[in-house]
C-alpha cells in the first residue's frame, strides 16, 4: 500500500460575483436560536443528505464494465494522515463510475473538459468546501467538453487517481480521467 500525500490549501474565489453573492447570502441568512458551534476541522467523511445516490454495488464482470462506487468508499481516504485503505487502494488506476454533480471550476461555466465531481448539490459553491476525500477533479479525456447541467445528478465514469489536486475550491483527493457521463438513474 502506498501513502498519498495531500497539501491542505486554500484559493480565492475567482470572481468578484461570487465573493458578492457569498457575503450577501451570509449577511442575508438568520442565525438559528440553537445554531451548532463552527466547524474548524472536517471529518474524514462527510455525511451525505438521506437518499441521494443508493449505496453502488461493484459490477460483476469488471474486466469488462466499470466498478460502481459511491462516496462512502472514496470517504475512507484518510487525507489528513495521507493513509489510503487496501480496499481504496484497490481502485487505484481502475476504470470506474461514480454517481455525482458537476461543479465548474470557473463561476458561471455553462461547458467544459475539466470540473469538480461532488457528492451533493451545491458543494463547493458554499463555504467551507467538502473535504479531499469528497471531491473529485475530472478531466475529459481528449479535451471533450461536457455542458453542464448544475441541477443534474449524473454517473462519470473514468480511470479513478489517488491523487491530490489544488481546485479553486480547496483540496481536492482524487483525479479522475472521464471517458462517459450519463443522467443519473439508480440501477
Amino acid at each position: 500500500m502506498s501513502d498519498v500525500i495531500i497539501r491542505p490549501t486554500v484559493r480565492p474565489l475567482r470572481s468578484l460575483g461570487a465573493v458578492l453573492a457569498l457575503a450577501v447570502g451570509v449577511a442575508a441568512a438568520p442565525a438559528p436560536a440553537h445554531a451548532a458551534p463552527a466547524v474548524t476541522h472536517f471529518p474524514s467523511a462527510v455525511p451525505m443528505p438521506a437518499a441521494v445516490f443508493p449505496s453502488a454495488v461493484p459490477v460483476p464482470d469488471a474486466s469488462a464494465d466499470p466498478v460502481s462506487i459511491d462516496w462512502k468508499t472514496l470517504g475512507a481516504l484518510d487525507y489528513v494522515n495521507g493513509k489510503v485503505p487496501a480496499s481504496l487502494q484497490a481502485l487505484n488506476g481502475k476504470e470506474v463510475r461514480i454517481p455525482g454533480f458537476i461543479v465548474p471550476l470557473e463561476d458561471y461555466e455553462e461547458e467544459g473538459a475539466e470540473f469538480l465531481l461532488v457528492p451533493y448539490f451545491g458543494a463547493c459553491v458554499h463555504t467551507p468546501p467538502p473535504p479531499p476525500n469528497q471531491m473529485v477533479y475530472v478531466r475529459m479525456q481528449g479535451g471533450k467538453k461536457l455542458k453542464f447541467g448544475w441541477w443534474d445528478p449524473v454517473w462519470m465514469e473514468g480511470t479513478l487517481k489517488i491523487e491530490h489536486f489544488d481546485s479553486p475550491y480547496g483540496a481536492v483527493g482524487f483525479q479522475l480521467v472521464g471517458t462517459k457521463t450519463s443522467p443519473y438513474a439508480p440501477k
